[in-house]
């Protein structure tokens, strides 16, 4: 057995109608693709396929998450995915895929294997640049790359981004520490007294 054997669609013997799929998509999934950026993932995919006639019209939907790896901390990310994909299927001469929208595969092809275009869809949901949100970066690791990043004096965006992370960081460490204001003080000493006496 293929590792993607389960995602064969059976068109030649598929009845006219709508038809509904469902696949989830873990580690092994994107293991099996070799997939660099996708170490982990917890996704269900959705496919209906409509056969009308000679056309086979597919949709795909993906919600769930993937886990990346952060460019800036290289700790785990965990992304959301939701995303959709649509594609129409013939059978023809030979395999043609130029049209983004129509896909053309041979007359002996018992079987349509998705599962790289599910892998496709996921892919291209994806940003090329995976970051925590500013301030969720591991400290320590953003402190060792500002430590050992190259400043270029010229370079603005660089001296603001350290300033603002420094900020961000800095803004979780206050927000513990904060002094409180003295009314309020003195209110929570009356409840947490009236709370004793009972």
């Amino acid at each position: 057995m293929g590792k993607f054997t389960e995602y064969k669609l059976p068109l030649k013997s598929m009845p006219a109608g709508t038809h509904n799929f469902e696949y989830h998509l873990g580690k092994t999934f994107f293991a099996n693709m070799e997939s660099e950026d996708i170490h982990d993932a917890d996704l269900t995919v959705s496919l209906t396929v409509d056969h009308k006639a000679d056309l086979y019209e597919m949709n795909f939907s993906v919600e769930g998450t993937v886990t990346l790896i952060c460019d800036r901390c290289l700790d785990d990310l965990e992304f959301p995915i939701d995303t959709t994909y649509a594609i129409n299927v013939k059978y023809g001469d030979d395999y043609n895929d130029d049209s983004d929208d129509l896909l053309v595969i041979p007359e002996s092809d018992n079987y349509l294997n998705v599962a790289y275009m599910i892998y496709d869809t996921v892919a291209l949901a994806i940003p090329i640049k995976h970051v925590h949100p500013m301030g969720k970066c591991n400290r320590q690791m953003s402190q060792m790359l500002k430590k050992h990043r190259a400043h270029d004096p010229s370079d603005e965006d660089a001296e603001l981004q350290d300033r603002l992370i420094d900020e961000m960081d800095s803004m979780d460490d206050s927000a513990s520490e904060a002094p409180t204001d003295p009314r309020w003080d003195g209110l929570k000493k009356l409840t947490e007294n009236n709370n004793s006496e009972d």
